[in-house]
């Protein structure tokens, strides 16, 4: 089982930072890939970052690179997303997604299991 529980978002201002985190469970949770997407309003969902069960490879959008970090503790079972710099293109619904194999982190066919989301939201 892999259940990804998502915490930590909220409302800041452009500029501040939030740390996302996702709460999975057991060890098919912490051998395989799991991604960050998120959802604007009115807007597909996309992937913002992703990070192999090793943590050796991660994948970021274009968008985020250089202000977001993916990274996982694979004891406590949680993968965390810290944003910085955060503008108000940023604000959206983000959702955590958990793999129960192994595959390409670009691939959304990757992720089996998705979080209820949270809600990010950045003011000007």
């Amino acid at each position: 089982q892999v259940h990804p529980v998502e915490s930590g978002g909220g409302s800041v201002q452009a500029g501040d930072s939030l740390r996302l985190s996702c709460a999975g469970s057991g060890d098919v949770f912490n051998r395989n890939p799991v991604g960050w997407f998120r959802q604007a309003t009115g807007k597909e969902r996309v992937l913002v970052a992703a990070i192999k069960g090793s943590s050796v490879s991660t994948y970021y959008a274009d968008s985020v690179k250089g202000r977001f970090t993916i990274s996982r503790d694979n004891a406590k079972n949680t993968v965390y997303l810290q944003m910085n710099s955060l503008k108000p293109e940023d604000t959206a619904v983000y959702y955590c997604a958990g793999s129960r194999r192994s595959g390409p982190l670009i691939r959304s066919t990757t992720y089996t299991d998705w979080g209820q989301g949270t809600q990010v939201t950045i003011s000007s």
